[in-house]
């Protein structure tokens, strides 16, 4: 039985950790100009989800009605306008959903490319403020507000990022005005097999409800045969103990 156990609750963790829907973005920037295509698309998702949004007025919509081009997926929106600007996650037909990214876009002359998705801890990121220009602006950088640096080309690097980096960022060209906030969000690196086991329960917790209940109801229904196993052998005991009480008796 604990065999059997076993192997069941290893077939739900794979179920787990192969089924967890993710939304990725092209080009992965969380800024675009007004007019850019932007192409989204969930990914290790099984048939029937499908892209959401909720843009800036509240309104929650699927891709296709009304915007985005009518395919499941991926969903195309082009040409963009700043309407578009809002949140886009998968959903499925159950209403099980993906991670959420948010995405600008500006009808202005500057932008932030950042990352539309979280940053690993440790890892370099590098920020471009982009103009209409073809050539890379001097731009100012800055972060919840306050000045960071100026670089020349209109890249700045964070090296080896870490919690503290994330925030509001902006960067600013002189004489073009200044980019909308876009946030950069850090995900804490995992270090150890206890975490990696914390995360597959989690996938496990959200995504295997079928798992869970398949796995109690195989155990209980064992321990229940177990137990009338048990009781069954009691009777035969009691039967045999009778038996022989009775015979004796006529011996005698």
């Amino acid at each position: 039985m604990k065999d059997t156990s076993l192997l069941l609750l290893l077939s739900c963790l794979f179920c787990c950790s192969t089924n967890a829907a993710r939304l990725t973005v092209t080009p992965s920037s969380s800024q675009v100009f007004r007019n850019e295509p932007v192409s989204l698309r969930c990914e290790d998702a099984s048939d029937g989800w499908t892209v959401r949004r909720k843009t800036s007025n509240g309104k929650r919509t699927q891709c296709g009605v009304g915007w985005g081009t009518p395919a499941v997926s991926p969903c195309t929106i082009d040409p963009t306008d700043p309407v578009d600007s809002g949140e886009y996650w998968c959903e499925s037909p159950e209403g099980s959903t993906s991670n959420t990214i948010t995405i600008t876009v500006s009808g202005g002359s500057v932008i932030l490319q950042s990352p539309v998705l979280p940053v690993m801890e440790g890892d370099d990121v590098t920020l471009i403020c982009r103009t209409k220009m073809a050539d890379p602006p001097s731009a100012d950088f800055y972060k919840d507000g306050v000045f960071i640096r100026t670089d020349s080309d209109g890249h700045m690097t964070l090296v080896h990022v870490n919690m503290s980096d994330e925030g509001l960022y902006k960067c600013r060209v002189q004489s073009k005005g200044e980019s909308p906030e876009s946030r950069l969000s850090v995900s804490e690196k995992p270090t150890t097999t206890i975490s990696l086991v914390f995360r597959v329960i989690c996938h496990l917790v959200v995504f295997c409800p079928y798992c869970i209940s398949t796995f109690l109801m195989v155990s209980l229904y064992r321990q229940r045969a177990t137990g009338s196993d048990h009781a069954e052998q009691g009777l035969d005991d009691d039967y045999d103990d009778v038996m022989s009480a009775v015979t004796t008796e006529h011996q005698f």
